[in-house]
């Protein structure tokens, strides 16, 4: 079988392969690592011959310049692409919608840059879903989508915190997502999920939800990185210099902030998001004299500098953090460090706390899956996790912990103070955590089921799946594959009395169909353009260039250059032009079917300083615009970035 180009999309937050900045922001969470970890452990596969991870590009002074390398080669078959779309600043995922048709007109120009086209495009949550799907129908492959959170879900959950639909909208642009995560559900090939669970509750809730290519695939752990506390113990692992150095860092800041450090310590590590539920567990360590003196409590919540610059969300849990550990006087007892290095220092602060007979604590509100807690188990740690989601599925496999209501304050109290006393349980949950995570939750379990997956998915693409009955006559492949383009208008110019060669043009350019592509670029709608070239017998154009310029047509499907609609979208307001316009008795707007969204069309006869007159009227106001005058008659106003000339 041949070795598989996989094409992998996860367009926003900061996305590097070394020092990942997880918890950054909301945009920069589990995500990220799981897709670097996932590309990787695909590259080290014999059936799989490259994967580009493909995101955006950001060069930014506010982040590092390593968001702006075009290129970040990790492995002699892995890399990852970045994108740029939407300027170059760095800007939250709900911003981004307006600009993934840029995107995936940019991805094309990639690809045609590398002459090979990927035999899978998977993207990754909602927006890189979107951008794949795209592509993938462009280029005729098969096309997988992981979600990771969804619309819906989201939504019904910040209505229950009590947000107005209208203020989510506002903030997340929830409509529109949950709108394109419907389109992206009923187009996908296969879907990965990570459990059960998040077939039922989230992929549920769609109308695209009972699609029959749902696969659970939990996600892996690298096992080399997250090993047991005990092996430097038992010199059973080398450290270099810097895991050490990383050891003697989390000390140094455990110890600032703890009176007794050696006192067991009680964990999380989570992004500072509401729906993470830090302050339940600040209630429950706070409101029990009891468990403050069996053990300290250490929040990692995210990365930060500076609080009141930070987005409302995570500015609000870390301030009522800090306030809750001022109203129960937790200082010495809780540790709220501001920053942490994801590579080294995490899986040094986990060992560090099984050490100390600590407890891994994730009762969020709602958890998909749980990738922390399969890190902390790794190592040895006991979890106490809400009873949701992932966590369920990772607790009936591992049977390392105690699941909980996050909800119910009490009984996060209650567990906690079993899990610190009870050395027995707590021996067991630990061996049971280091033993079964690597019996079910490694990277290369992982790949093995995805390219099973994947390998059946390329079989059944063969067979009947596409609905191109010939591959290669997809647009997007046929488009790679032309050494020359023949574009030409239509009307006295294509046909007319003065082409009577019109035969002959056309017998050559199906001769040549393999080499030379064929287009037409005219003022006509494309509904005209494809009637017109009907009545003459020329065959359907690859390309359909219309409405002077401002539509852009591919293939006999007639798929839309959203990409291009974008682009020329910038300044272009309709309604203020004819609004300016309608007062020139000696203009006559054309009929309904003819205007078009980015097209004033009106007629018009020659005259003396006519043209002069609209030009200064638009001027003056401030317009930007394009004006063509066509055939003595025609006027078309269109935008300042169109043209059939610049289409082409």
């Amino acid at each position: 079988m041949k070795k598989l180009y996989i094409q992998m999309f996860s367009i926003h937050g900061l996305l590097r392969y070394e020092n990942m900045e997880l918890g950054r922001d909301a945009d920069t969470g589990g995500q990220i690592k799981y897709v670097i970890e996932l590309a990787e452990a695909l590259s080290r596969r014999d059936d799989v011959a490259r994967v580009d991870l493909v995101t955006r590009l950001v060069a930014d002074k506010t982040v590092s310049q390593d968001y702006a390398r075009p290129i970040e080669e990790i492995n002699d078959k892995f890399r990852i692409v970045r994108i740029q779309c939407g300027g170059r600043k760095y800007i939250r995922k709900e911003l981004l919608w307006p600009h993934l048709d840029e995107f995936v007109d940019a991805t094309i120009k990639f690809n045609l840059s590398q002459q090979e086209i990927p035999d899978i495009i998977h993207g990754h949550y909602a927006d890189a879903g979107y951008v794949a799907m795209q592509l993938a129908d462009f280029f005729g492959t098969p096309f997988v989508f992981t979600g990771h959170s969804l619309g819906r879900s989201k939504k019904a959950k910040l209505m229950d915190e009590g947000m107005q639909p209208q203020d989510i909208d506002k903030k997340y642009r929830i409509e529109h997502r949950i709108k394109v995560e419907e389109t992206i559900l009923k187009a996908a090939d296969m879907i990965v999920t990570s459990t059960n669970q998040e077939i039922e509750e989230q992929y549920g809730l769609y109308d695209g939800g009972k699609h029959p290519h749902l696969r659970v695939i939990p996600p892996g752990l690298d096992i080399d990185k997250f090993h047991p506390y005990y092996y430097e113990r038992l010199n059973e692992h080398e450290q270099d210099e810097m895991e050490m150095y990383a050891r003697v860092s989390v000390i140094d800041e455990l110890e600032r902030f703890f009176s007794v450090p050696e006192k067991p310590v009680i964990l999380a590590l989570c992004r500072p998001d509401k729906r993470k539920n830090i302050s339940g567990l600040v209630k429950a360590y706070g409101e029990d004299l009891e468990l403050q003196a069996m053990a300290n409590l250490a929040v990692f919540a995210g990365i930060r500098k500076d609080i009141n610059q930070m987005e409302d969300n995570e500015r609000d849990v870390l301030t009522e953090m800090l306030l809750l550990l001022d109203k129960y006087d937790l200082y010495g007892r809780m540790a709220i460090p501001k920053k942490h290095n994801f590579e080294y220092e995490v899986p040094q602060l986990y060992r560090i706390v099984a050490e100390k007979k600590g407890v891994f604590v994730n009762i969020a509100f709602t958890e998909p899956f749980g990738l922390t807690l399969l890190e902390a188990s790794a190592c040895g740690l006991p979890i106490l996790a809400t009873n949701d989601g992932g966590p369920r599925d990772i607790m009936a496999n591992c049977q390392n912990g105690i699941l909980v209501d996050p909800g119910d304050t009490a009984a996060i109290r209650k567990n906690l103070k079993h899990l610190i006393t009870n050395s027995q349980e707590w021996k067991t949950f630990s061996q049971n955590g280091i033993v079964n995570v690597r019996k079910h939750y490694t990277w290369e379990a992982h790949v093995e089921r995805y390219c099973e997956q994947l390998s059946q998915l390329m079989t059944e693409a063969s067979h009947e799946s596409f609905t191109p009955a010939q591959p290669s006559d997809v647009i997007g492949r046929r488009l790679f594959k032309l050494q020359r383009f023949l574009i030409t208008d239509i009307d006295n110019t294509l046909t007319g009395p003065d082409n009577p060669d019109l035969e002959q043009l056309v017998a050559d350019l199906e001769e040549n169909r393999e080499a030379i592509g064929f287009g037409v670029a005219t003022g006509r709608t494309v509904e005209s353009a494809l009637e017109h070239l009907e009545k003459y017998s020329i065959p359907h154009p690859d390309i359909i260039i219309s409405s002077v310029g401002t539509e852009i047509y591919y293939g006999p499907e007639l798929i839309y250059a959203r990409g291009w609609d974008a682009h020329i979208s910038r300044h272009w307001n309709r309604e203020r032009i004819q609004e300016l316009l309608q007062d020139f008795d000696f203009l006559e707007y054309q009929e309904a079917a003819t205007q078009r969204k980015f097209k004033v069309s009106y007629d018009m006869d020659p005259a003396k300083d006519r043209l002069a007159m609209i030009h200064y009227r638009l001027l003056e106001n401030n317009c930007r615009y394009n004006l063509i005058y066509s055939h003595n008659k025609h006027l078309d106003i269109v935008p300042y970035r169109a043209s059939k000339g610049k289409a082409i």
